[in-house]
């Protein structure tokens, strides 16, 4: 736990910082923080750059409990941290490809049909 010099064990927040650099990896930092302190903060305060310097030259996407929020954002106590990657590709258009792949014949409304009756039903 990070934890800053100097500040009294009642007036911290502890903060959870998630990072998923890529599927099914996760990265976690548990921060103790003084009250009042904000996203940005938080970011400064963990060893994120140190270990993935791709996101300072990226804007980053963060929430709060899968909440959009901003850098200025005050912390409560136990709030989670999130850092969002940009999707590489929209998920309708994975969705239609795999589709496509699968056939109309194996996905779907189609996979059980009874004899003679109309396509989807």
């Amino acid at each position: 736990m990070v934890k800053p010099e100097n500040l009294p064990d009642g007036l911290s927040l502890k903060i959870t910082l998630v990072y998923s650099p890529a599927p099914r990896q996760v990265r976690e930092w548990a921060l103790e923080l003084a009250t009042g302190a904000t996203v940005g903060q938080a970011l400064g305060c963990s060893s994120l750059f140190e270990e993935f310097a791709e996101l300072r030259k990226d804007r980053l996407l963060v929430g709060i409990w899968g909440r959009k929020t901003r850098l200025d954002h005050p912390l409560d106590d136990n709030d989670r941290i999130e850092i969002y990657r940009t999707l590489r590709v929209d998920p309708k258009v994975a969705r239609r490809e795999r589709f496509n792949h699968q056939g109309a014949k194996s996905a779907g409304l189609f996979t059980k049909k009874r004899p003679g009756a109309k396509a989807g039903y």
